[in-house]
């Protein structure tokens, strides 16, 4: 049996955008419900109703009709926040780019709520001037989450519970900590980490003395978490 057609109405950002014929615009859109795949018909116009909402780095208010078809019809798209300050820094273009990118492959087929959560957090952090690093290191931890595979941040690799005032290195072989005598890694390095897997960006930038524990954080991320 054919699926009955059915409006949605949800917030969401455009994560991916293809011109198509002659005014149209083919959108990927991350939503609390999912990736949508939609085309906004005659979006390229001049005077189109749509096209301020269909503009990267922006938080709208979607109405779709989603028929028989693959692609959904945008039939509203109301800006809420366009997160204009991303637009100043290229490093901030960069990175956003990049987070919307991932995404956009990642949550293919999902209807998972944490990769709309993971990008609205990502991109209010880079408007509000976070350090570029420390969005870069929340987005990998829970991106890697979401997808089921999260960083072991409970035992080290003879099962032991990370304990304070001891000494780690990451143990690749194991994907873990590893407690070694003047280990790289110290207890408040794992507890940002712990942090960040936990928390929302805006609570974890609060952190006192966080630049201590970023650096070492971030180039760890890098490495192992691998999306």
């Amino acid at each position: 049996m054919s699926m009955p057609s059915k409006d949605i109405k949800t917030v969401g950002y455009v994560m991916r955008r293809t011109n198509y014929g002659e005014a149209d615009r083919i959108l990927d859109i991350i939503t609390p419900l999912g990736k949508i795949a939609a085309i906004a018909r005659g979006a390229r116009r001049e005077k189109s109703k749509l096209a301020g909402g269909i503009e990267m780095f922006t938080l709208t208010d979607y109405c779709f009709h989603k028929g028989q078809g693959e692609l959904a019809i945008v039939t509203s798209a109301k800006m809420k926040n366009h997160f204009s300050n991303i637009m100043k820094s290229y490093d901030r273009i960069e990175l956003g780019g990049a987070i919307l990118k991932k995404v956009a492959k990642i949550a293919e087929g999902s209807d998972n709520e944490e990769y709309f959560n993971i990008v609205h957090q990502a991109l209010m952090g880079l408007n509000d001037g976070v350090d570029v690093s420390l969005v870069e290191t929340y987005v990998l931890v829970n991106l890697a989450s979401a997808m089921g595979e999260e960083l072991n941040l409970q035992r080290d690799s003879n099962g032991e519970k990370l304990a304070p005032q001891r000494k780690y290195d990451w143990d690749e072989y194991n994907d873990c900590f590893s407690e070694r005598d003047g280990g790289v890694f110290s207890e408040n390095d794992i507890k940002l980490l712990r942090m960040i897997a936990s928390t929302d960006l805006a609570v974890v930038t609060r952190v006192k003395n966080i630049n201590e524990s970023l650096g070492k954080v971030w180039e760890l991320v890098r490495a192992v978490v691998h999306i």
